[in-house]
């Protein structure tokens, strides 16, 4: 199955808008540093959006760690 240019870029749209929304601000570059650091094409969009996606998750990780676990509360 081919996947044509256009579908792919608003797929790629549609998940960096998600990021955006949800994930902590700064793991995703805006477009324009995109363009610089990984390249002006869609392999450049992914990596940074791939990128994005680990660091939120070691952000995640290092929250959880940190937080003192919750009191156990008795009846």
């Amino acid at each position: 199955m081919k996947i044509e240019v256009d579908d792919c870029r608003l797929a790629l749209t549609m998940i960096r808008r998600t990021i955006e929304e949800h994930c902590p601000p700064g793991v995703l570059p805006s477009e324009e540093m995109v363009n610089g650091l990984y390249g002006p094409d869609m392999m450049g969009e992914a990596e940074a959006i791939s990128a994005a996606i680990v660091a939120t998750v070691e952000r995640l990780q290092l929250q959880a760690t940190m937080k003192p676990p919750a009191p156990n509360i008795k009846a």
